[in-house]
C-alpha cells in the first residue's frame, strides 16, 4: 500500500510523517490531522496543492496548517504501525 493512501485513509484521526522539507532539504517529522476546519477563513489558496503534489495537514505541535511533500514522503505511523518507503 502507497504511504499518500494511507495518509488519506486516516479520516481526521491522528497520525505522524515523515518527510523531507522541499525548501530546505531537511527532513521533517510532523504530527498531524487531515480535515481541520478550524481558522479556515473560506478564502482558498493562491495555488493548487495538487498540481504541486503537496497535501494540506493541520500540525497539532504548532497548531497551523502545512503542507506535506508528497514525493519525499518516507514514513507514515497510524494506529501503532510505522510504514516506511
Amino acid at each position: 500500500m502507497a504511504l499518500v493512501d494511507i495518509l488519506r485513509g486516516t479520516k481526521g484521526k491522528i497520525f505522524r510523517v515523515t518527510f523531507v522539507k522541499r525548501t530546505t532539504g531537511e527532513l521533517r517529522h510532523l504530527t498531524g490531522r487531515l480535515g481541520v476546519g478550524k481558522g479556515v477563513s473560506g478564502k482558498g489558496l493562491n495555488y493548487s496543492p495538487q498540481a504541486h503534489n503537496l497535501m494540506t495537514v493541520y500540525d497539532l505541535q504548532k497548531k497551523e496548517f502545512r503542507m506535506i511533500n508528497l514525493d519525499q514522503l518516507k514514513e507514515v505511523k497510524f494506529k501503532g504501525q510505522l510504514w516506511k518507503e
